[in-house]
C-alpha cells in the first residue's frame, strides 16, 4: 500500500502538542501506579480501553461522524489495536507491578530507537542513517545500564518487568508505522483513534472477564475508580486525538520523540505523589537515551553546529 509523505521537521505547532501529549502520557503512569495496586493488570487494560471507547463513540455522534464499514478498515484498526494498546498496555501495567512507573517511562522512551529500525526497514521516506544508527546504539547501551547485571545472572521478576516494557516499547515502534495507513485511506484521526480503542475493546474485554472474573473482585476505593477514569479518558481517550494528528503531520519518527519527554513528568508524578525513589544507573541510562535519541533526531546538532559556524570570524582579503 502507498504511503502518505510525511514533513521531515516538526512545526512549533507540533512541538507544543508533543509536549501536551508527554504530561498527559506521563499522568498514565501514575494512573496505572495507582491501580495496579487493587485491581489485576487485564481489569485495568479492558477498562481503559473500553471508557475510552465510548467516550470516543460520543464525540464521533456529536461531530456528526461514524466508524467506517469496510473491511480494510477494521483490519487496521484491529491491527492498530493489538499493537498500539492490547500489547503494550498489557505489558505495561504488568511490569508496573514490579517496577517503579518512573523506571517504566524511562524504560518506554526506548520507543523511538525500536521505531527508526522498524520504519528502516517498512516505509520509504524514513530511512536509517548512520548517525541514527549510532544514536541506537548509544541508547541502547542506555537501558543495558539500567537493567544491570541482573539480567545476565538471574531473570527475576524485577528483570523480567524491565524485559516486559521494553517489549512494549517495540509494539510501540510497530504501531507507530503501521498507524501511518489511517492517512491513506483517508481515515480521519478522531475516527482512527476511536475504531483501534473499540477494536482493543472487543479482544481485552472478554480476555480479562475469563481470566480476572472482576465481579469476584472487591471494590476499589476511589483513588483506582478515579485514576482509571483519568487513564481511560485523558490518557487514552483523549491523548490519541493527538496522538493521531501528530502521526499523519510529522511521521512515526518524529512523534515516537513523546516518549523522551514522559519519563520528565511521569517520574516527578511518581516522586511527589507516589514516593518512588531511582537509582543512580537509572538517571545515567536516561542520559544516555537522551543522548542517543538527539542523534535520532539530528536537530539539535545541527543547531549547534550553526552556533559554532556562526561564531566564527569572517575570512579577511588579503588588501
Amino acid at each position: 500500500m502507498p504511503q502518505a509523505p510525511v514533513q521531515k521537521t516538526i512545526a512549533a505547532s507540533d512541538w507544543a502538542l508533543l509536549g501536551l501529549l508527554s504530561i498527559i502520557w506521563g499522568g498514565s503512569f501514575l494512573f496505572v501506579g495507582v491501580a495496579v495496586k487493587e485491581l489485576p493488570p487485564l481489569t485495568i487494560v479492558a477498562l481503559r480501553v473500553l471508557l475510552a471507547a465510548l467516550a470516543l463513540q460520543v464525540v464521533l455522534r456529536v461531530m456528526g461522524m461514524h466508524l467506517p464499514r469496510e473491511r480494510r478498515a477494521w483490519a487496521a484498526f484491529f491491527g492498530m489495536g493489538i499493537l498500539n494498546n492490547v500489547i503494550p498496555f498489557s505489558l505495561i501495567v504488568w511490569g508496573q507491578g514490579h517496577i517503579a512507573s518512573g523506571l517504566a517511562s524511562i524504560l518506554n522512551a526506548t520507543t523511538p530507537l525500536f521505531t527508526v529500525i522498524v520504519a528502516h526497514y517498512l516505509t520509504n521516506d524514513e530511512r536509517l542513517t548512520g548517525t541514527r544508527l549510532g544514536g541506537v546504539v548509544v541508547g541502547f547501551l542506555g537501558v543495558a545500564v539500567m537493567i544491570g547485571a541482573a539480567a545476565f545472572t538471574s531473570l527475576n521478576a524485577n528483570v523480567l518487568a524491565q524485559l516486559a516494557v521494553l517489549a512494549a516499547a517495540l509494539s510501540y515502534g510497530f504501531s507507530g508505522v503501521f498507524g501511518r495507513r489511517f492517512k491513506t485511506l483517508g481515515i480521519a484521526p478522531l475516527v482512527a483513534a476511536a475504531g483501534q480503542v473499540t477494536a482493543s475493546s472487543c479482544i481485552l474485554l472478554p480476555i480479562s472477564l475469563v481470566v480476572d472474573r472482576p465481579w469476584t473482585l472487591p471494590m476499589p476505593s476511589t483513588a483506582t475508580v478515579l485514576s482509571i477514569l483519568s487513564l481511560a479518558l485523558v490518557s487514552t481517550a483523549f491523548a490519541y486525538l493527538i496522538f493521531f494528528r501528530l502521526l499523519a503531520r510529522a511521521g512515526a519518527t518524529n512523534v515516537g520523540l513523546v516518549t523522551f519527554l514522559i519519563p520528565v513528568s511521569a517520574i516527578l508524578f511518581g516522586v511527589l505523589i507516589l514516593g518512588e525513589t531511582l537509582e543512580w544507573r537509572h538517571a545515567a541510562g536516561m542520559a544516555l537515551i537522551a543522548a542517543g535519541l538527539m542523534l535520532i533526531d539530528g536537530r539539535p546538532w545541527a543547531a549547534i553546529g550553526r552556533m559554532l559556524s556562526a561564531r566564527e570570524p569572517a575570512p579577511r582579503g588579503n588588501g
